[in-house]
């Protein structure tokens, strides 16, 4: 057990990692258990699989019958959700401190016994299938599922979280045991708890709950890297509505590299900050980024946002933009061109280095105040580097330099990285 700037870190016999970090401004506890698997650990033909597997833990063990979960947390004055991602799948519930025993419980019992009751599969089947339909009537969701095939050829990187329609058809009960049997091990798990206990009490507690699960074997990854794009690709995706989008995506670095921090910072100036935290945080205008000015004032756009992700391994730089009525994507994608180059051909003023700096700040503040946002992010950063990512945060963003953003505009925003997608509308009404 050894303690870090106030998080405490400790490994069970059995392999399951737990970090703990007292908060003691509210009698509150968010209790997280995180699993070392997503939508990167899927193999072509079973897409989805992670996601689903998700949903089948809140259909109950026979010690916590389904029906009863959502009632007595309420009953608690709790919350709770899961998540299901790239590189992991994540559970949490947030308790009055008096009241955790029930979220150990819980998670220590659908760590091993969930059901998977093929009558429950099949029911649960209908609902992913009909959550997948419903997110095909939204053109941004089309457009960025073409966008991210055409940026990997290889990686499981390239197929959305919800899994493609046909695997989704197809998988069968025992794929979804197995694949829960597989990545729900003590040893590929990590629990994160932030709030108002005391540390050696609660890793007691948590000792007895998962302590004596057994480990699980070890899992053997072998992603091969995605190589490099070797020229721009071009999508377009047809449908429904009146309203033209564009998606850009550009190799980005993985979160654990260097450059990611000064890509960070790149971002807040050219579209605006984005947050990292997909539990929620504070929001902030974008009006002052280069591509609002340039797109938005311009009426080349109505609204233009951009967004990097904190993955295992390379994954991409986002920018989305809803075309003006009067404009043309042709335009939006020669004034965001001329916008990069600048980037790349000219030094960034201080000031707007320093407030892009201020905005990255701030919504990172704004997004790990709370116990539960502390607590997601004490899990978080190590699924793909260490909670050590997280506390030098604003520090590694504040060493970030003028000449650091040139270099990362020079060596990522270059055309052949990047794919280029197009939403072209029919003008015919989406289905209901």
């Amino acid at each position: 057990m050894t303690n870090e700037a106030s998080v405490t870190r400790a490994r069970l016999s059995n392999g399951l990692m737990v970090l703990l970090k007292e908060v003691h401004t509210a009698p509150l506890i968010s209790f997280w258990v995180w699993y070392r698997v997503g939508s990167r650990d899927e193999s072509p033909g079973k897409t989805g699989v992670s996601h689903w597997v998700e949903h089948m833990q809140f259909k109950g063990t026979p010690r916590f019958p389904s029906g009863l979960l959502d009632r007595w947390i309420s009953r608690e004055g709790g919350m709770w959700n899961a998540f299901t991602y790239l590189d992991w799948t994540t559970y949490f519930e947030t308790l009055p401190a008096d009241k955790i025993d029930l979220a150990l419980d819980l998670e220590a019992d659908r760590m091993i016994n969930s059901r998977f009751d093929p009558e429950e599969v099949e029911a649960e089947r209908t609902v992913i299938l009909s959550e997948r339909e419903g997110s095909e009537n939204e053109p941004l969701f089309l457009l960025g599922e073409a966008v991210q095939m055409a940026a990997f050829d290889q990686h499981p990187y390239r197929y959305e979280v919800i899994g493609l329609k046909e695997d989704l058809r197809r998988i069968t009960r025992d794929d979804l045991y197995q694949h829960y049997r597989r990545y729900y091990t003590p040893a590929n798990a990590l629990i994160a708890v932030a709030g108002d206990f005391e540390t050696a009490l609660m890793l007691e507690k948590i000792e007895k709950a998962f302590g004596n699960l057994p480990p699980g074997e070890t899992v053997a990854r072998a992603i091969p890297p995605e190589p490099p794009l070797a020229q721009e690709r071009r999508v377009t995706v047809k449908g429904p509505g009146s309203t033209v989008f564009m998606h850009l995506a550009y190799r980005a670095p993985a979160a654990s590299d260097p450059d990611f921090f000064a890509f960070t910072v790149l971002d807040s100036l050219l579209s605006g900050p984005s947050s990292l935290n997909m539990f929620g945080g504070g929001g902030i205008s974008n009006k002052t980024s280069r591509l609002y000015q340039a797109l938005v004032e311009r009426e080349l756009a109505v609204s233009v946002g951009g967004g990097l992700h904190a993955t295992i391994d390379p994954y991409l730089y986002d920018l989305v933009i809803t075309v003006h009525p009067e404009s043309s994507p042709e335009a939006v994608l020669k004034a965001i061109d001329t916008e990069i180059q600048r980037l790349q051909a000219e030094r960034v003023r201080d000031e707007e280095i320093q407030r892009a700096l201020k905005q990255a700040r701030a919504l990172f503040a704004y997004g790990s105040e709370n116990i539960t946002n502390q607590g997601f992010w004490l899990g978080f950063a190590e699924m793909f580097a260490t909670y050590d990512w997280f506390a030098d945060y604003v520090e590694k963003l504040s060493a970030v330099r003028a000449e650091d953003v040139q270099r990362i505009a020079q060596t990522y925003l270059q055309p052949q990285r990047r794919v280029v997608g197009i939403y072209q509308p029919t003008g015919e009404e989406p289905l209901a």
